[in-house]
This record gives structure tokens, C-alpha cells and sequence, in this order.
């Protein structure tokens, strides 16, 4: 069996492309319920899955900084010791902005396997005021911090696409 790798080699197993894709499934069925079509979910190192959470940040009763990656890394911190979260993986649809990046550094987790990354995003979404990207990869935001985020992405993007297409017009 061929393993699958990101752009820069990292290795990622079975177990990492299937909770991956149950992410992608999880933004798939945030659209179906209306929302932006978002999800993260964090797993410990054996694949239990910890939280989950769609997107909820859409107007006009969503709360803006309700990002699926942050909501899921927070439930995940409220469920788990610093000490185990940092055995743990988020696993999101899309890349994390700058906010939910900083909320994995601040709850601890030790790992980010992402699908779409956020210039591919920008792609999708174009100037679409609900969701004005940042142009910060967050390998970048985790480099600044002092302890390591192992991070894995790109991958599965034309899969993470497929919820966006359509829904940004």
C-alpha cells in the first residue's frame, strides 16, 4: 500500500486519513445545516475522537470567532489534562487561521493534520465578506511560539474542496 505524504514528505498513516476524512465529512454536514462548510475534530494518539465541531461562525446568530478548530480544540482542553492533550491531533478541513492556530498552541495540542490550505481557500472563496482569510500559514504562527506544533498539509484537498464549491456566491 502506498502511503501518502504532504508537500513536504511527512508521512501520514491509515488512521490519520481516515479521522482526516471524517473532518471533511463533519464541514460537509455543517453546510448541509447551513453553515460554512467547516469542521475540525481533535483525537488522541490512538484515534478516539475527542470533540468535534462544525462551524458556527455565520451570520446572523453565529458568534465570529465560533471557527470550528477553535471550538473543538477548547472542548478538547475542558475534556483533557495539558499532559495528554499534547499527545493529541487536531484534525481539520481546512487549514487554521491564525486564531484557531493560536488556539491549539494555547490548549496544548501537539499536531495538526490539515486538508485545504488557506490560499486554496482564498480561491474558493474569493472576497466573500463572511470569510476574509489571512495570508498566514500557521506553520508561521506556530513558529513563533516556544513549543512545537507538529504540522501535516496539505492534503486531501480536492476532497476538502468539494463542500465549498458553490457555497461562496
Amino acid at each position: 500500500m502506498t502511503r501518502m505524504t504532504d508537500p513536504s514528505g511527512n508521512e501520514l498513516s491509515p488512521l490519520d486519513l481516515e479521522l482526516l476524512r471524517h473532518s471533511i465529512r463533519l464541514s460537509d454536514t455543517s453546510k448541509a445545516r447551513g453553515r460554512h462548510p467547516f469542521a475540525a475534530l481533535v483525537a488522541d494518539k490512538d484515534g478516539n475522537i475527542i470533540s468535534s465541531a462544525g462551524n458556527n461562525s455565520m451570520p446572523p446568530e453565529g458568534d465570529p470567532t465560533q471557527h470550528a478548530e477553535l471550538v473543538a480544540a477548547a472542548q478538547a482542553a475542558r475534556a483533557l489534562p495539558p499532559e495528554k492533550l499534547a499527545d493529541c491531533t487536531l484534525y481539520t478541513s481546512a487549514e487554521p487561521c491564525c486564531m484557531c492556530a493560536g488556539a491549539v498552541y494555547w490548549t496544548g495540542i501537539g499536531r495538526v493534520v490539515y486538508a485545504l490550505p488557506e490560499h486554496s481557500l482564498l480561491g474558493l472563496t474569493g472576497d466573500h465578506p463572511e470569510n476574509p482569510t489571512f495570508s498566514l500559514p500557521c506553520r508561521e504562527v506556530f513558529a513563533r511560539g516556544q513549543r512545537q506544533v507538529e504540522v501535516i498539509g496539505p492534503v486531501l484537498e480536492e476532497e476538502a474542496a468539494q463542500p465549498h464549491v458553490g457555497f461562496w456566491k
